[in-house]
C-alpha cells in the first residue's frame, strides 16, 4: 500500500521578506532596542569624554522605551502628512512600517527623525519636524506604485527643498535591507469583510463593524503588532474587538470550509487574537506629547555629536573617514600598478595556446 502524506498548502505570506526577516518575539523587540541603545549610548559617551572629560557623567541618557515613545510619536505624523496628500491607506500604513523598522537598526540618539536631514545642508537643525518622516513617506509612494513629483511633494511642506528627502533615502533603504514589500492586515481585513458578506444573515450595518475595525487596525500600528503577528492575525484582533459575534463566525466558517487544512487550531487563534486586542487596547494610544516633549529635549543634549553638523566631533569623524577612503584608494591604485608590472595586463589566458592561438608555419601553407 502506498504511503500518502497530507500536504498543507502554506499561506503565500510565509514566502514573503517579511515574514522571514521581520517578526520577532516581545523578547526578542526588547533585546534588539536594548543593544541598539547600549551600543548608542557607549559611543556617545566615548565621544563627549574625548572633548571634555567627565562631560559624560552629567548627561542623561534616553533609555529604549523613551527612544520607542520618540518614535511612536512620528508614526501618528505619518497620518497628518497622509492627509496633506490624500495618500491612500496603502502608502500610510508602508511609511509607519519603514520608520518603525528603520529604528530596529539605528537610534533615535543617532538619527534623530526631525532634523537628520539637515545633517548635509549645514541649516539650523530645528527648523524642519517632518525630515526622517518625509523619507520614509516618500519610498513609500514609490513601493506601493503611488507616485508623486519630488517637486510636487516638497512645495506643499514648508522649509523643505528636494535635497531634503533624497540625501536620507539610501539610507533608509539600506537599513529595511531593501525589502521594500509590505503585509499590511488592513488588505486582509478587507478580505475578511468581502467573505462576511457572502455568509447567510448577513448583518446590514457590516460597513460600520468594517471602519470600527479599521480604526483598530490603525491603532494596532502604534504598537509592536506587525512586528510580532501576521496580518491576518492582526485583522482577526480588530474584527474581534468591533464585533466578537462576528470574528467568531468568520474563523468557524474558514475552519469548516474547504481547503487547506488550517495551520493552528481554534484554540491557539484564541489566545493569539486575546493577545493582539491586549496589545491594541493597552499600547495603541497617542503618547502625550508632554512627555514626548520632555524626551526630545533631553536628546538635544545627549544626541550623537558626531551626527551634529560643525561640531568638533563631527568634523573629526568626517576627516577620519576621508582618510580611511583615501588609504583604500591608494592601495586599490597600488596594486594594479603592480598587477601591470609584474605580469602581462590582459593576464596568462589571453596568452599562448592558453587563448586558443595556433601558431602557423609557413610550410603548412604548401599542405
Amino acid at each position: 500500500m502506498e504511503e500518502t502524506t497530507l500536504s498543507i498548502k502554506r499561506p503565500l505570506y510565509e514566502a514573503s521578506t517579511q515574514f522571514r526577516n521581520w517578526r520577532y518575539s516581545p523578547e526578542q523587540l526588547s533585546e534588539i532596542r536594548t543593544s541598539l541603545n547600549n551600543a548608542a549610548v557607549g559611543v556617545i559617551r566615548t565621544t563627549f569624554e574625548a572633548q571634555e572629560l567627565g562631560s559624560s557623567t552629567i548627561v542623561s541618557f534616553l533609555t529604549p522605551d523613551e527612544e520607542r515613545l520618540l518614535v511612536k510619536l512620528y508614526v501618528t505624523k505619518i497620518t497628518q502628512l497622509c492627509g496633506l496628500f490624500r495618500f491612500p491607506e496603502e502608502v500610510e500604513a508602508t511609511a509607519a512600517s519603514y520608520l518603525k523598522r528603520f529604528y530596529l537598526k539605528n537610534t533615535v540618539m543617532d538619527w534623530h527623525p526631525k532634523n537628520v536631514m539637515y545633517v548635509t545642508r549645514h541649516r539650523n537643525i530645528s527648523t524642519n519636524p517632518w525630515s526622517r518622516r518625509l523619507t520614509a513617506l516618500f519610498l513609500a509612494t514609490k513601493t506601493t506604485n503611488n507616485p508623486i513629483s519630488l517637486e510636487a511633494y516638497t512645495t506643499h511642506i514648508p522649509k523643505t527643498a528636494p535635497s531634503d528627502v533624497l540625501d536620507l533615502e539610501f539610507l533608509v533603504a539600506q537599513s529595511l535591507g531593501f525589502e521594500f514589500s509590505v503585509w499590511h492586515p488592513h488588505r486582509a481585513l478587507w478580505g475578511m469583510w468581502l467573505d462576511l458578506q457572502s455568509l447567510p444573515d448577513c448583518p446590514v450595518d457590516l460597513r460600520h463593524v468594517y471602519d470600527i475595525a479599521l480604526n483598530y487596525i490603525r491603532a494596532s500600528r502604534l504598537t509592536d503588532a506587525e512586528l510580532i503577528y501576521t496580518p491576518s492575525q492582526i485583522a482577526l484582533a480588530a474584527l474581534s474587538l468591533a464585533a466578537p459575534e462576528l470574528a467568531t463566525t468568520w474563523s468557524r466558517h474558514k475552519m469548516q470550509g474547504e481547503g487547506a487544512p488550517l495551520l493552528l487550531s481554534n484554540d491557539a487563534i484564541s489566545v493569539i487574537v486575546e493577545g493582539v486586542k491586549n496589545l491594541i487596547i493597552t499600547t495603541g494610544v497617542i503618547p502625550d506629547v508632554e512627555s514626548v516633549r520632555e524626551v526630545d529635549k533631553r536628546l538635544r543634549l545627549c544626541k550623537n555629536p558626531e551626527k551634529v553638523v560643525g561640531s568638533a566631533a563631527y568634523i573629526a569623524k568626517k576627516a577620519e573617514n576621508e582618510r580611511i577612503a583615501e588609504e583604500k584608494r591608494n592601495k586599490k591604485a597600488e596594486d594594479i600598478r603592480r598587477a601591470v608590472a609584474d605580469s602581462d595586463p590582459f593576464g596568462d589566458e589571453l596568452t599562448g595556446q592558453s587563448a586558443g592561438l595556433v601558431d602557423y608555419d609557413d610550410d603548412d601553407d604548401d599542405d
